[in-house]
């Protein structure tokens, strides 16, 4: 469990604050104890947060959050689990781990900040990328129409999936609450801007 921050390794303007207050509020609101508590993340610049908490925490290997968050849970049912990752990794790289959580049904929450980009790693187009739009990969235009989140999860019979705007802390806030409270897997995608590369 950590007591203090590491040196913040994200843009000072990143919108990753505010769902780091929400997530903050929700678990203090419902009074759940620290010492219950687990965060699961991958790498990259959402996946620090969980430096950032006052729960315990675990910062895992790329792609690897969610079956890391299932071995949490299973190991301990008692515990909440939240896990956290971007849309390049939910939706692209690891979107199978996703939909066989969301079939498995296990008691965690998974948020994914969807900023529509592969922002840390220079603006390269991801799975959410609006159709047309000009990024690091796809100079002339991408070609590809975007996932839609809610539809995704929601194939895998996900009993508790919601997308919520960045800028509305309040129902972020409500939103992780109810999610933690949803006694089956759990899915919020969390449409966020990006300062430094989100240009549309």
């Amino acid at each position: 469990m950590r007591h203090n921050t590491n040196k913040i390794q994200r843009c000072p303007w990143c919108w990753n604050y505010l769902v780091h207050i929400a997530i903050k509020q929700a678990l203090t609101e419902l009074e759940i104890p620290l010492k219950d508590t687990v965060i699961v993340t991958g790498i990259w610049c959402n996946s620090k947060m969980s430096q950032y908490l006052e729960w315990y925490w675990a910062e895992t290997l790329h792609w690897r959050g969610i079956p890391f968050a299932i071995w949490v849970k299973l190991a301990n049912p008692k515990l909440t689990v939240i896990s956290l990752s971007w849309d390049w990794d939910t939706y692209w790289i690891w979107i199978g781990h996703l939909i066989h959580a969301a079939r498995r049904n296990i008691q965690i929450l998974h948020i994914t900040c969807d900023n529509e980009n592969y922002a840390l790693t220079t603006w390269q187009a991801s799975a959410t990328t609006p159709l047309g739009v000009k990024t690091k990969s796809t100079p002339e235009w991408n070609s590809l129409p975007p996932l839609h989140p809610i539809n995704l999860v929601e194939t895998a019979w996900c009993s508790f999936v919601k997308s919520v705007q960045w800028n509305d802390l309040k129902l972020m806030k409500d939103t992780i609450k109810d999610a933690l409270q949803h006694q089956w897997f759990s899915h919020i995608n969390i449409q966020q801007a990006c300062p430094s590369r989100k240009r549309w």
